[in-house]
């Protein structure tokens, strides 16, 4: 199923905003995650945007107004970076990071937690492979799928599959590999199409969004003509895309767009409160509204914040609701 055209006048609101971690000098790279009716937020926490110890801060709410910690997750010599939860069929939570050691040669491993509940983790378990980051991941069809990107020369992205979270296989060797792709959001839609939103660096910089059928090896690409960072990618139950991203048209910041794969436009929907270093969201549906966890430094310096968005019903082109 296609997803309907987004009008470009879609209603959109942000309707409450508040911080939720700022006990760190520098707390950025979020995500979010509604599980066994609780809320958790995974950030990392550092001395800088770019340092030797970081360590990943997990917050728990009961009803997304009140957090308290509920882990915080080390590795000895590396710095933890960008978690990212995927909730197993099986009803445990993983989480996923990059684990970055060194200064001159920098090395990336991607690290696997486990958890029954959001509060107890196992130790870490290094997957996949050295220097590719897997970033985001999800669940379809009995099976985990996820991007990878590689943080070396060569520069590509890599689609991995696994059937159980740990052992990840790659199903398309380079998925992309014209500029610098890296960062990337993933989902599917219900009738098994697979849709990622990547990031691009370099002279290359503008994102590109990729659709595929099962079994996922052949991938038509199509250039959205804007540069993003941090992209999360979400689709509501009426079937519309919605992107989680930083905007680097000019003043950066954290905004929530619609995505139109048929048509291949991001269209600015809102902009949450942000500025200066931002952005890196993660995104929860729940009760009708649009959760988003993220990271800003425009009250002064990186702190966690929490936006309730409102999104207004669905248009199609030429003024018609759904």
């Amino acid at each position: 199923m296609t997803p309907p055209p987004i009008d470009r006048t879609v209603d959109a609101e942000v309707t409450a905003v508040s911080r939720i971690g700022d006990t760190a000098p520098h707390s950025a790279f979020t995500d979010l995650v509604r599980h066994d009716g609780a809320w958790f937020c995974a950030f990392r926490e550092g001395a800088s945007h770019v340092a030797g110890d970081g360590v990943i801060r997990v917050l728990a709410s009961p009803d997304g107004r009140s957090w308290a910690s509920a882990a915080v997750l080390r590795r000895d010599g590396s710095d933890l970076r960008d978690p990212r939860f995927v909730p197993r069929p099986d009803g445990r939570l993983h989480l996923y990071a990059a684990a970055v050691t060194g200064e001159a040669t920098r090395s990336v491993r991607t690290m696997a937690w486990l958890s029954p509940d959001g509060h107890r983790w196992g130790d870490p378990t290094p997957v996949g492979e050295p220097d590719v980051w897997l970033w985001r991941a999800a669940w379809h069809a009995g099976a985990m799928y996820g991007v990878g990107y590689a943080t070396r020369e060569p520069r590509f992205v890599r689609l991995y599959r696994s059937g159980d979270g740990w052992d990840l296989q790659p199903v398309v060797p380079t998925l992309f590999a014209d500029g610098y792709p890296n960062e990337s959001g993933l989902v599917f839609d219900p009738d098994d199409t697979a849709i990622c939103l990547l990031r691009r660096d370099r002279d290359a910089a503008t994102a590109q969004l990729g659709r595929a059928r099962p079994p996922y090896r052949d991938w038509h690409w199509t250039d959205l003509g804007v540069q993003v960072g941090g992209p999360s990618l979400l689709r509501l139950p009426d079937g519309r895309l919605v992107a989680g991203v930083r905007l680097l048209d000019g003043r950066p910041r954290t905004a929530i767009c619609a995505v139109d794969a048929a048509r291949g436009e991001l269209t600015e929907m809102v902009t949450l409160p942000s500025g200066g270093d931002t952005s890196y969201p993660g995104m929860v549906w729940h009760d009708d509204l649009l959760r988003v966890s993220y990271y800003s430094s425009h009250e002064g310096r990186t702190c966690i914040y929490l936006a309730e968005v409102a999104i207004g019903p669905a248009r199609l082109h030429g003024g018609h609701t759904r």
